[in-house]
């Protein structure tokens, strides 16, 4: 059964608003189209997570779509802060909660095992664990040391990006993935936005780059140039100059929902975001 389907009908159907979603993408192919849907569609109370986070969770919460985040790292990489996340957590009208990069990703793993938690030496001193993470303390049956137990994350739904997919949904990606495959296993649903739609034949040629197998898949959404401004390897390079220009639209709520008119809710789809964006962009970073 084909699992193709058009973006805005896959969100439509498969995230609900107060879904817990995983957002992949690590600087390189973050699902930036699948993210703008749902701000046109009008998501409300959603909670979002990853290890380090990207600046489509800032412009989620921008436009009023986050409840609360679950994260390790939340900014603008290589650029600065999250202007609209400081602003909502300063408002109360944000929940927030950290772990580490690394005790997160832990979190998506034990969910894609589907074991309750997994043990660990970290979160054994500091302060995260006292101010926002709920490791426990456990001790070794084996050894009788104190370890972390690092609870299971189970996503609702995963929002990823990747080069390419066959209709049946099986999802190929390759160059960094950072927490992407975790994140979209330990997921009960997967919406993937490709660069390309391939015959079968491509993808069984190299079943290595795989991510996602078919059976895992909800939807996949022939989304081309659905990562902009990230990065998405042998396709096109990162836009850094508008990472640049969201940190100063962003500093400034009515800026920033400026540009969210422009880029996003003024747009129909991902064909019109990218014509929205200024002249020669497209060929600079192709």
């Amino acid at each position: 059964m084909s699992k193709l389907l058009n973006l805005g009908d896959a969100i439509r159907r498969f995230v609900p608003d107060g879904a817990l979603i995983f957002i992949g993408g690590f600087g390189h192919c973050v699902p930036f189209a699948a993210g703008h849907e749902l701000i046109r569609q009008g998501r409300k109370g959603l909670t979002l997570c990853r290890t380090g986070t990207d600046i489509l969770f800032d412009q989620l919460i921008g436009a009023g779509c986050v409840a609360k985040v679950i994260f390790g790292y939340l900014g603008n990489p290589g650029v600065g802060i999250s202007h609209s996340f400081r602003r909502a957590v300063d408002a109360g009208s944000l929940g927030i909660e950290e772990w580490t990069n690394f005790t997160l990703l832990l979190r998506l793993h034990a969910g894609r095992l589907g074991v309750p938690f997994l043990p660990s030496r970290a979160l054994l001193a500091g302060d995260i664990p006292k101010a926002s993470a709920d490791a426990r303390k456990i001790t070794c049956p084996f050894t009788g040391e104190s370890l972390s137990a690092i609870p299971a994350l189970l996503p609702e739904v995963a929002l990823i990006h990747a080069q390419r997919a066959d209709e049946d949904g099986n999802v190929q990606m390759w160059g960094i993935d950072g927490d992407t495959r975790e994140g979209a296993l330990a997921s009960r649903l997967v919406i993937a936005t490709v660069e390309e739609i391939v015959p079968r034949e491509v993808i069984r040629a190299a079943p290595e780059k795989t991510i996602v197998p078919a059976h895992r898949a909800a939807a996949v959404c022939h989304v081309p140039g659905g990562a902009h401004p990230s990065y998405v390897q042998d396709y096109y390079t990162r836009d850094d100059e508008h990472f640049v220009l969201y940190d100063r639209v962003s500093r400034n709520a009515n800026e920033l929902s400026a540009y969210l008119d422009r880029h996003v809710r003024n747009v129909a789809d991902r064909e019109a975001y990218l014509n929205s964006l200024d002249p020669g962009v497209l060929e600079r970073i192709g």
